[in-house]
């Protein structure tokens, strides 16, 4: 689990709940649609990230008999459901509710002063004012908290613009809660000018209008929000692994070629690669001769005495020991390549390498194999 992501996740569920109470409250007191949507905007943030963070906790989960490489996409399903179904729900309830106000336009808004047993009297006005001005300092300060982690990820990765890494950040529940706060800061500033504007000129259509704004920004987040989940969900291939591990093994003395190379990404903490070399003939034999001599000795050294003279016993352990010392060398090859590749892209958990043999011709180029298959 994303210990930053977690942070931001926990920060945003408190203080969407406690504002989703608030607004809830304000918009039943003064009937505002504008703040009615905000209530509602609040309510699909607090469950969203609800659902947020159970997908961050059913990812993290280890590999196990059923799941081989780890519950880690569970993350992105939950993300999607979240997106498409509450931020969905989110825009049809605003849309609906933005639409009855508007048939009841034509009774007269509640202007008058609310009486509270403590506070003594209220206007509306004053009341909605209040609540989104906690809404607005709430929101900025998850914001805040969102966009420095955000931040942090993304000269992690060598970006020196943050905004550039939006498309390219590997860990939508950090993009959702930095959307979702950015989208509710919009809202609240939305809120607070379709009311002031209502009060002003005594047309409740500034208020609706900008309701129908909130509740079409929910419904945008929501289409975005899928987008980005359902790519991960779709077997998208590591270009940055694939790129490194051409780097790798074009640098490597003892690889003449590679091809047929493809990689999974199953979370942004674990990514799948394959592929295939080919060896060079020369760098890979250079010192395999002294290598095969050992083992040759020391098999020699492993039967009796009086039986190291017969000629088909000797000829079957230099056998042995040339098998012996091509497949460690050859196995040693893909440590060295695999752990290169990790120190370049460490989320490369899982690497498989088949080796076709020695090259059949020098000097040919290396074959990525992005195309599709």
């Amino acid at each position: 689990m994303a210990t930053g992501s977690k942070k931001v996740v926990l920060a945003a569920i408190t203080g969407n709940a406690v504002l989703t109470v608030l607004k809830f409250g304000a918009a039943v007191i003064t009937q505002s649609a504008a703040m009615m949507n905000e209530a509602i905007h609040s309510l699909m943030d607090t469950l969203n990230q609800l659902f947020l963070l159970m997908g961050l906790k059913a990812g993290s989960r280890p590999a196990d008999r059923r799941y081989a490489f780890g519950h880690g996409q569970k993350k992105y399903l939950w993300n999607l459901w979240s997106a498409i179904g509450l931020f969905s729900i989110g825009c049809g309830l605003g849309l609906a509710h933005a639409w009855h106000s508007w048939q009841r336009a034509a009774e007269p808004p509640v202007t008058e002063s609310i009486p509270f047993s403590v506070l003594g009297n209220m206007n509306p006005l004053w009341l909605s004012g209040v609540v989104l001005a906690v809404a607005f300092v709430v929101e900025c300060w998850v914001l805040r908290l969102a966009w420095r982690e955000f931040c942090v990820r993304a000269r992690s990765k060598g970006y020196n613009r943050p905004m550039a890494y939006l498309n390219q950040i590997d860990d939508p529940t950090l993009v959702a809660v930095l959307l979702e706060d950015a989208v509710a800061v919009i809202g609240v500033l939305l809120a607070a000018l379709g009311i002031t504007l209502s009060q002003l000129t005594g047309a409740v259509v500034w208020d609706i209008g900008f309701s129908m704004v909130i509740a079409l920004m929910l419904g945008l987040t929501a289409i975005f929000l899928g987008m980005i989940n359902m790519r991960f969900l779709s077997d998208i291939r590591d270009r940055d692994a694939e790129q490194a591990f051409a780097s790798v093994a074009g640098e490597h003395p003892e690889i003449e070629r590679f091809h047929d190379v493809r990689s999974i990404v199953i979370d942004e903490q674990n990514t799948v690669l394959v592929g295939e070399i080919e060896l060079r003939e020369e760098a890979v034999l250079a010192g395999l001769h002294k290598r095969i001599e050992r083992y040759h000795e020391a098999l020699l050294l492993a039967v009796p005495a009086d039986r190291r003279t017969e000629q088909h016993l000797v000829e079957e352990l230099a056998d042995r020991a040339a098998v012996k010392a091509t497949l460690e060398r050859t196995e040693q090859i893909i440590d060295e390549v695999e752990s290169r590749l990790r120190d370049f892209c460490p989320r490369v958990s899982h690497v498989t390498l088949e080796v076709q043999g020695i090259a059949s011709d020098a000097g040919s180029e290396p074959d990525i194999s992005h195309q599709n298959r």
